[in-house]
């Protein structure tokens, strides 16, 4: 299975051996104020900067260009089963709220430059607010709607922006979340005050305001569409930062993962039409939310940039309200392609193992079902398959990259797919396989999996005022590399195998195994919905492997039975050398609100460290139920 079909190996190639004559003919698919004449310098900022010529204004590449070819077209579609509520909004609607939206920031005296915190649900709004931002050159960012007063707090220190823009409420689907408490709250917390908070205010929760700080939307933005005050497009140095996204430090103080404007535009525009196959005027999905870099990317930026219609879906992929949401959606809307998380999928799967929703539902214009944010274990890629009929394509990025590393570009042509790996680099990143002592590993064999510098544009050029932090965090354990602090193989074609967290690596009596094998391994038992394997320690082997499985719905047999089915599938599977003894059934895992397993809080409790409730866990009280599940195995 070599990787020769498709444009990808001589596209890769030319990036690799000539990415200033690449990325400049890439960089065609943008509006530029003043077009770069030159991709790359290395001598800016910490390892280069990409475009450092060049002017342009994001805002007006994902909307204003596309007013006069296709103003009518549907831009955003908003579905929400949890507030009952549809919209549709065109190219030309948007861009009038967004200049009307723009003109209200400036009022409140925001410049190039400036920060402004935006604390929002999956709403048209919070599309706007970003857009109104970029529109400007004012430097967003992003909070998960929702999120802790003290996280958020920490967010308002580090960024200081002048201005907050906030809705007051998030909807749940068994509760509402009001925002502007939490909201209040982070702002006495925070030794940095605001000037203003624009607040939209939604018919769930209405938020008391506060005299002389607090500003209302739906007023202040209403009048100014009224009287047709918009706010001009800034012209900004394709290097200037576009946005700042915070993400959990290991030390506790958040990372701000700062994105440019002219190779986070660049980078978009390749991505949306090669890797996805999405082009102008097609529906392209992603399930997943504005406050994370998925949402960022593939639900505000990259469609809207391509000339796509985004699709901004307030729900869950089950209980809003059954597990055919999803395939609603995609019929009603003609989704050409799906982008979400495996863990929605697992999710599906385990609520209609059958796929009987399915069948109620025409999906003939899906073509494409994307995952990423966890490691698509090969038997839910396998079962979405069976299911749908059309490529399910696995691919691997990060927050730092904002967009994939690796993946199967199907706009050049699918490569063969093989279950476990994400396939092949995209062009513009040099992946290699090193061991500890930076030294390149044979294929097949496991080890650190570190990009060589440059990043390719799209990728962040620093922390937000910590280039030091950036250096010493990503670049300086494998000089020359940027360190993705993931662990995996590339085999004999040159498939890239992500095999989990190099954290997630864990070492049984001096071997050094890997989770993510484990866990594919149990999720191929025909019970087992979604599994999570972690290391606790031990005295004698150092760890040991214990496994969690949340059973599919409709089982029947004792879980004591299974847990033996389990342990003797890893031992046949894997080889004692696994020592894999611990199998526990429980009714959920404990994720973020992105749909990420917690594995490194679950391990603190079983290893009995000290540990602190996740900033982002969707729902506080799975971590008492794993705690009892360990007890009642005698581990804590």
């Amino acid at each position: 299975m070599a990787v020769q079909a498709s444009r990808y190996a001589q596209t890769y190639a030319l990036a690799k051996t000539d990415p200033e004559q690449f990325w400049l003919e890439a960089a065609k698919g943008i509006d530029w104020v003043s077009a770069p004449t030159r991709a790359f310098d290395a001598a800016q900022g910490v390892y280069g900067r990409w475009f450092p010529d060049a002017v342009v204004n994001t805002c007006y590449n994902a909307l204003d260009r596309h007013v006069e070819t296709r103003g009518d077209q549907v831009a955003v579609i908003y579905d929400s089963p949890v507030a009952q509520s549809k919209r549709q909004l065109t190219y030309r609607e948007m861009r009038d709220h967004v200049a009307s939206l723009a003109a209200v920031i400036q009022d409140q005296g925001i410049e190039k430059g400036d920060r402004v915190l935006i604390y929002m649900p999956m709403i048209p709004e919070s599309l706007m607010a970003m857009l109104a931002c970029a529109r400007l050159g004012a430097i967003h960012s992003v909070v998960f709607g929702g999120f802790a007063s003290k996280e958020l707090a920490t967010r308002i220190e580090d960024a200081q922006p002048k201005l907050i823009i906030a809705a007051s409420c998030g909807i749940e689907p068994n509760r509402i979340v009001a925002y502007k408490p939490l909201l209040d709250e982070a702002i006495s917390l925070s030794a940095y005050k605001p000037d203003h908070v624009i607040m939209f205010q939604r018919p769930q929760a209405e938020a008391g305001m506060v005299a002389g700080r607090d500003i209302d939307w739906s007023e202040t933005v209403g009048a100014a569409l009224k009287a047709g005050k918009r706010a001009d497009c800034v012209p900004v140095k394709a290097t200037d930062p576009l946005y700042v996204l915070y993400t959990s430090g290991t030390t506790g103080k958040p990372k701000g993962v700062v994105r440019d404007n002219g190779g986070h535009l660049v980078a978009l525009s390749w991505s949306v039409a090669n890797l996805y196959n999405i082009q102008p005027g097609e529906v392209f999905w992603t399930a997943s939310d504005v406050g994370w870099v998925v949402g960022h990317s593939y639900i505000v930026y990259g469609p809207l940039i391509a000339g796509a219609t985004t699709v901004v879906y307030e729900g869950k992929p089950v209980g809003t309200p059954n597990p055919g949401a999803f395939w609603r959606m995609i019929s009603e809307y003609k989704v050409k392609a799906l982008f979400t998380a495996p863990t929605a999928f697992r999710a599906i799967k385990k609520e209609d193992p059958n796929a009987d929703y399915l069948k109620k539902y025409d999906m003939s214009h899906f073509c494409a079902l994307f995952l990423a944010g966890e490691r698509a274990d090969p038997d839910t890629v396998g079962w979405a398959e069976d299911i749908l009929k059309v490529p399910v394509i696995d691919h691997w990025w990060q927050t730092e990259t904002g967009w994939a590393i690796a993946g199967n570009p199907l706009g050049l042509g699918q490569l063969p797919v093989k279950h476990g790996s994400p396939t092949v680099p995209m062009p513009g990143y040099n992946v290699e396989i090193v061991d500890e002592s930076g030294h390149p590993v044979p294929a097949g064999k496991m080890g650190s999996i570190v990009i060589k510098l440059p990043l390719p544009p799209g990728c962040l050029p620093t922390l937000w005022h910590a280039d030091d932090r950036f250096r010493e965090g990503y670049l300086e354990t494998f000089p020359g590399y940027y360190n993705t602090s993931d662990a995996g193989f590339v085999d004999e074609d040159g498939y890239l195998f992500i095999m989990g967290r190099t954290d997630d690596i864990i070492n049984v009596a001096g071997h050094r195994l890997s989770t993510g094998g484990m866990e594919e391994v149990l999720s191929s038992h025909p019970d087992v919905a979604e599994c999570a394997v972690i290391g606790i320690k031990d005295s004698l082997k150092g760890e040991q492997p214990c496994g969690f499985v949340v059973l599919k719905a409709g089982v029947t047999r004792s879980h004591a039975d299974i847990e033996k089915d389990i342990v003797k599938l890893v031992r046949d599977k894997i080889g004692p050398v696994a020592a894999f003894k611990i199998a526990i059934t429980v009714n959920r895992l404990p994720k973020t609100r992105s749909g990420k397993i917690l594995r490194g809080t679950m391990k603190k409790i079983a290893d009995h460290d000290p540990w602190t409730m996740p900033a982002t866990i969707d729902d506080p009280a799975v971590l008492d139920e794993i705690t009892t599940a360990l007890k009642d195995k005698g581990i804590v």
